[in-house]
């Protein structure tokens, strides 16, 4: 950067020589020296004057070319800034379009499919979708401009905002930042999250563009990890050999370096330096022509280990029992699932929100939080649903003994005597037993056209003789550290085993042929990474699809009669009995 005149007159001041080059001061024109005393002061001031210049230029050092003003808001609280950002909205006219936010910056932004992600820093606080827009900088033309499709925030993370797809390879902004436009980087060729282990000192990243094979081990010598602050720089990053590849999960050692160098940085938001450039992960293919995957992905800690409660023999856990789960536009079957989970033992809940636009924060708002532990996790990545079925895992595992990986149209129930604590004592003695499947059956129509309004556990009574597949709950430590798992269940630990709990003790009822309106849902992408998207011309005849349909959300004239052989209202009996008032006969969702 260049220096104004101002900073660099005291290099000219202090030369301490005449115009020609040689003496001092008062050695020219024949007059006498100053005084010994007057001679100090005129150093001291000289020496002084000095240190501020050294200290202006090795700021303007330091901030280089990547400097760029940003100014911080006033405000004390989220609310009033909230408050300040709708002042400014309307002072600008209402619209928003010319209003300035000093305080949202973006960090990163993902070309998608069928629109860009932009990923804000956290405290970006945004007004309503409408009163902004998603900014293009194509050249050679005018700027596009359009509304954004989403706005996604949480309390304790960034914000995500969901542009419209733009012309390939444009810069993407927004008409409220002073942050300049980002290229996107392409969704699948991307490290987009990692974690951080305490427990082992690795790091768990991961990953699009390995193209590993599903439900099998890689080669982790093929790879290793890259740590630094600018990937691009080989220089200024630092390795480390990964010691498991999987599907799309990377877990390596952490670098000494690296962890002194996040707690030293750490300020409980972020591991960003001053020039506000944070600490990046990704992965590197070995031998010749190696390459690195584009990163994203900044190292988060997982909670650490509670070691102030134990029993005799072990660590005891908050939750006795958690569940994970991922989910789409399914905001108006929450309630119910969570009450009915809760009924039933379920403690803790992860809910992995895949882009839902349902209002589903409302819902969860309704939702006492002193009586439903329920905590909303916004994962944005198409086609993961593994990768985020492991990410949870290692969120839930130093709080939770047991966690349940069930999608939001299915419920766990007990047919016989027991109850969910008893199953789980059961086979918490056995401590080689780190998976408990259960089988589940289908249900359908039941004769429906119109989505039942007491909830599916009552309106759906006819399902399919045979159950389809199984559903798992692990114990998180007995994982294998690979963290594979397909279709629900994942690969143990060395001397782990899994048990199947017997269809009159425990099974799910899982309502997966619903009403049409409801079922035509499915046709708009699955979020599982190892299955085809229903409307692709692949694996038509497979289990994973629905017999007899096609590649189109076309509805059968005798839907609402299929998928039925056998009339079960076990778990309707039960709901019934558990939950419905007795002075309105109403149920609680």
């Amino acid at each position: 950067m260049a220096m104004s005149a101002k900073e660099r007159k005291p290099s000219r001041l202090g030369s301490g020589k005449g115009a020609n080059g040689g003496g001092s001061f008062g050695a020219r024109g024949g007059h006498r020296p100053p005084p010994a005393g007057t001679r100090r002061r005129l150093f001291a001031a000289f020496f002084a004057f000095l240190c501020a210049g050294a200290v202006v230029f090795s700021g303007v050092h330091a901030i280089g070319a990547s400097f760029r003003p940003v100014l911080m808001t006033a405000w004390p609280s989220a609310t009033l800034n909230a408050l300040s950002s709708e002042h400014r909205v309307q002072q600008a006219g209402g619209d928003g379009a010319g209003t300035v936010l000093p305080s949202v910056q973006i960090r990163h932004a993902v070309a998608l499919p069928d629109h860009v992600l932009l990923i804000l820093r956290d405290g970006s606080l945004l007004p309503a979708s409408s009163r902004f827009e998603c900014l293009y900088s194509v050249a050679n033309s005018t700027e596009l401009r359009r509304p954004p499709l989403l706005v996604a925030a949480l309390p304790d993370g960034p914000s995500l905002v969901h542009c419209p797809a733009g012309p390939s390879g444009v810069a993407v902004s927004l008409s409220l930042t002073q942050s300049p436009p980002v290229t996107p980087l392409q969704w699948d060729r991307l490290v987009y999250t990692a974690l951080l282990d305490s427990r082992d000192n690795s790091t768990i990243m991961f990953a699009k563009g390995m193209n590993l094979r599903p439900g099998r081990l890689g080669v982790p010598s093929r790879y290793e990890c890259v740590f630094g602050r600018d990937l691009s720089k080989p220089k200024f990053v630092v390795t480390s050999p990964v010691v498991s590849a999987a599907q799309e999960t990377f877990r390596c050692v952490t670098p000494v370096r690296v962890c002194r160098y996040l707690k030293m940085t750490a300020d409980g938001n972020s591991n960003r330096n001053s020039d506000g450039k944070p600490m990046l992960v990704s992965i590197r293919t070995k031998g010749r022509g190696s390459s690195t995957l584009p990163s994203i992905a900044e190292p988060e800690p997982l909670p650490r280990p509670n070691r102030h409660r134990r029993t005799r023999h072990r660590q005891q856990k908050a939750h006795s029992m958690c569940v994970c789960t991922m989910l789409r536009n399914q905001a108006r079957f929450l309630r119910e699932w969570i009450i009915y989970h809760s009924h039933i033992g379920v403690q803790r809940w992860f809910i992995y929100d895949n882009n839902s636009d349902d209002d589903i924060e409302q819902v969860l708002n309704t939702m006492d939080p002193s009586a439903y532990n329920v905590t909303r996790h916004l994962w944005p990545w198409m086609k993961s649903q593994e990768a985020g079925f492991a990410h949870c895992a290692l969120r839930a595992r130093e709080s939770c003994e047991w966690v349940g990986f069930i999608d939001i149209d299915e419920f766990l129930h007990f047919p016989g005597n027991q109850t969910l604590q008893d199953v789980l004592q059961n086979y918490s003695s056995k401590p080689r037993i780190g998976e408990l499947r259960t089988a589940c059956h289908s249900f359908g129509p039941s004769g429906r056209t119109k989505i039942p309004k007491k909830g599916v556990t009552t309106g759906y009574t006819c399902r399919l003789a045979a159950p389809e597949r199984h559903k798992s709950i692990v114990r998180p430590d007995a994982l294998n550290p690979s963290l594979i798992n397909v279709v629900h269940h994942f690969h143990l630990k060395e001397g782990m085993k899994y048990a199947n709990v017997g269809q009159g003790v425990m099974l799910i009822n899982h309502y997966k042929y619903q009403v049409w309106e409801v079922f035509k849902d499915k046709f708009s992408g699955r979020v599982a990474t190892y299955v085809a998207d229903w409307q692709d011309e692949e694996n038509v005849g497979s289990r994973d699809r629905a017999p007899g349909l096609g590649t189109k959300p076309v509805e059968p004239e005798d839907w609402p009669s299929r998928f039925c052989e056998v009339y079960d209202t076990g778990l309707k009996d039960f709901v019934h009995k558990e939950f419905t008032d007795p002075q309105t006969g109403n149920l609680p969702w």
